[in-house]
């Protein structure tokens, strides 16, 4: 019988080959995804290119994936990073943006916002090490 260290998955093979980039895409499904797209450009001040049409894709931030216990897959969540949570809440508070009340778990410092199209979006100061 083989163990589970024999096994050798696509996925495993790629990642350690390189053939995978590390870089990632984050896809925001939306009620009024033109109001996202002016939220993330206009208040959040994220560079983008226009594709076309005025479809923008914006440039992210470096990133971390973290895999946590859930009761059910396809569950996830987005977070941008800050070195200073509550300087940003102050910031987005200045644009008349309201955060959600601010929760301290052991791993970090968060809170939400209400994106235009009714979705919500976090942010998020790490208190853990992170990745280089």
């Amino acid at each position: 019988m083989r163990s589970a260290a024999d096994i050798k998955t696509p996925e495993i093979r790629c990642a350690k080959e390189k053939q995978l980039d590390q870089r990632s895409t984050v896809i925001i499904y939306s009620k009024d995804a033109e109001a996202d797209r002016a939220f993330f450009k206009d208040v959040l001040g994220f560079n983008s290119v226009d594709v076309g049409g005025g479809w923008l894709i914006f440039a992210l931030p470096p990133a971390e994936v973290a895999c946590h216990p859930g009761d059910e897959n396809d569950q996830h969540e987005l977070y941008l990073m800050c070195e200073d949570l509550k300087a940003a809440i102050a910031g987005l508070d200045a644009k008349g943006i309201q955060c959600t009340d601010v929760q301290e778990p052991p791993w970090g410092i968060l809170t939400t916002v209400k994106l235009p199209g009714g979705g919500r979006l976090g942010l998020y100061q790490p208190k853990h090490a992170r990745p280089a």
